[in-house]
């Protein structure tokens, strides 16, 4: 890992944040458990402004408890999904490591492809309800401003291979005078807000 930071969206992303988000929360309730303690021993008492502190400071612990416990139930691409996908992507704008969450369920997405308003997925989790993905995610971009956005979330690689291959021959469609230029970036930054 070496210490630099994964952004959301590539490749490693979920792995590190479990790390992070693991040592985050431990060093929190160490940190209040600390002040409690020291707070007890300086006065003699659990009743002190440091047992307020420290009750304070489970908050941020409680809130980053719940954070790791996400990170640990989520999955990441696997190394061998890459590597076969790798050949098929082409210069498509990829995603890794996507994570959506619902009310109703989780929806794991190994990578993701966007080519103008079409956006493409594979997910590697049997667990994964591929057409409930689906009705998700458009419904989410649509409610995000990308009227038109098509979703299509495979559950065989190499399905999604030969998708990504003829994804990759349809024409570059012209957009029309008033027509948002940029779909594909609208696209990413709604997936990547409501990811994980």
């Amino acid at each position: 890992m070496g210490g630099k930071r994964i952004a959301k969206g590539q490749y490693g992303y979920i792995r590190q944040q479990k790390i992070w988000a693991s040592i985050r929360t431990f060093f929190l309730y160490a940190l209040s458990l600390s002040l409690f303690g020291i707070g007890i021993k300086t006065t003699g008492s659990k009743e002190n402004l440091l047992t307020v502190v420290a009750i304070l400071g489970c908050l941020p612990a409680g809130r980053s408890t719940v954070n790791m416990i996400m990170f640990l139930r989520a999955e990441g691409c696997s190394k061998e999904a890459k590597e076969r996908i790798g050949g098929c992507a082409g210069e498509f704008t990829e995603l890794y490591d996507m994570f959506f969450t619902s009310y109703e369920k989780n929806y794991q997405v190994s990578h993701m492809v966007v080519k103008e308003h079409i956006v493409c997925g594979y997910s590697e989790s049997g667990k994964t309800d591929i057409q409930a993905c689906e009705k998700h995610l458009c419904a989410h971009l649509k409610q995000g401003g990308c009227k038109g956005a098509v979703v299509k979330i495979y559950g065989d690689i190499e399905k999604y291979c030969e998708g990504l291959r003829n994804l990759g021959t349809k024409d570059q469609v012209v957009p029309s005078e008033g027509d948002n230029l940029k779909p594909e970036q609208d696209i990413l930054e709604n997936l990547l807000a409501i990811a994980l």
